[in-house]
């Protein structure tokens, strides 16, 4: 284990046929759409945002064209409020695999006035990152943007079919979508569209922990448990940071805590947590009652909020 990053300590145990079929099922379907993805679009990328799922990608996709070089850049949208952990992983992991690196800046797009930085106490750059996102597709042409989302993450991205068709303003409308029967995939697009396509949308978070296991692969510290300094804000708890706009309310106490989702870290809150090794991490998710992005304060603004970022761009 390093300052920055943590492995999966102990030796490897057994798992039962059952999970491992299923695993490897899961790791088919997704190396199946990665090299769909290759065969069917002339500009594809891959995005990475230093978490979880991007890093399983990133694995996937090293499954799918190893020895060759990936068909894809990978494009992080960078908010300029992220993790240092997130950022400090996403350098090593790239100079390790000798990939192309794209990073669209959020703080140039507010210094070019394409978009408003937010004020307020609970102000995020997390929804500006859709403007920068589509810049970014704009600028290098891009055709298809893969991501790491998954439907059990939240109602809005359940409704996803694998190839999520995007219109020529970046637009998603969750009533023109495509049937995807026999893992068949329409990639045919018109000019200015784009497809948004979702290797893991049917894994689950306790799938993408025990593919992590399985793989041993290493995650941002952050995941898992260690002593940080954190507010509390709206019953959740923040990491403490020159990114919030914090005041005297505010009362700094330092907890053992871990994040089980990574986004801007305004919007992102920890959980408390004693869970420092992936099986306690899997445990603990196995009995968790709160789905994952329910320590995200961005899909809290109302019942449609992610629906709604979506509509206009979101990833």
């Amino acid at each position: 284990m390093t300052s920055l990053f943590k492995y999966k300590k102990g030796t490897k145990q057994k798992m039962s046929k059952y999970n491992f079929d299923y695993l490897d099922e899961l790791e088919a379907e997704a190396i199946h759409i990665l090299r769909e993805v290759a065969g069917q679009f002339e500009k594809p990328a891959l995005l990475f945002s230093g978490g979880k799922d991007s890093i399983t990608l990133v694995r996937l996709a090293e499954k799918a064209f190893r020895p060759g070089k990936f068909p894809f850049p990978l494009v992080h949208i960078d908010t300029g409020h992220n993790f240092q952990e997130t950022i400090d992983y996403r350098d090593e992991m790239v100079e390790r695999l000798g990939e192309r690196l794209i990073v669209g800046s959020v703080q140039q797009s507010i210094d070019e006035g394409k978009v408003v930085e937010q004020k307020g106490k609970n102000a995020s750059r997390n929804a500006l990152q859709t403007v920068t996102l589509l810049d970014t597709i704009e600028q290098y042409q891009f055709d298809a943007c893969i991501g790491g989302a998954r439907r059990d993450e939240e109602k809005a991205r359940a409704k996803e079919r694998i190839f999520s068709v995007r219109d020529e303003f970046g637009q998603w409308d969750p009533k023109r979508q495509r049937p995807e029967l026999w893992n068949i995939y329409n990639g045919k697009i018109h000019k200015g569209e784009n497809v948004r396509v979702f290797p893991i949308s049917n894994w689950t978070e306790l799938d993408v922990w025990n593919y992590i296991r399985r793989e041993n692969i290493a995650l941002p510290s952050i995941y898992f448990a260690h002593e940080r300094d954190v507010i509390t804000r709206n019953g959740q708890l923040m990491a403490a940071s020159p990114y919030l706009n914090m005041d005297d309310e505010d009362v700094v106490e330092r907890k053992k805590v871990r994040f089980r989702t990574v986004g801007d870290i305004s919007c992102t809150a920890a959980i408390a947590s004693e869970a420092d090794q992936i099986d306690d991490i899997i445990a603990e998710i196995s009995q968790s009652k709160i789905s994952e992005r329910g320590a995200r304060m961005d899909d809290k603004v109302s019942e449609a909020a992610m629906e709604d970022r979506k509509k206009g761009g979101y990833f």
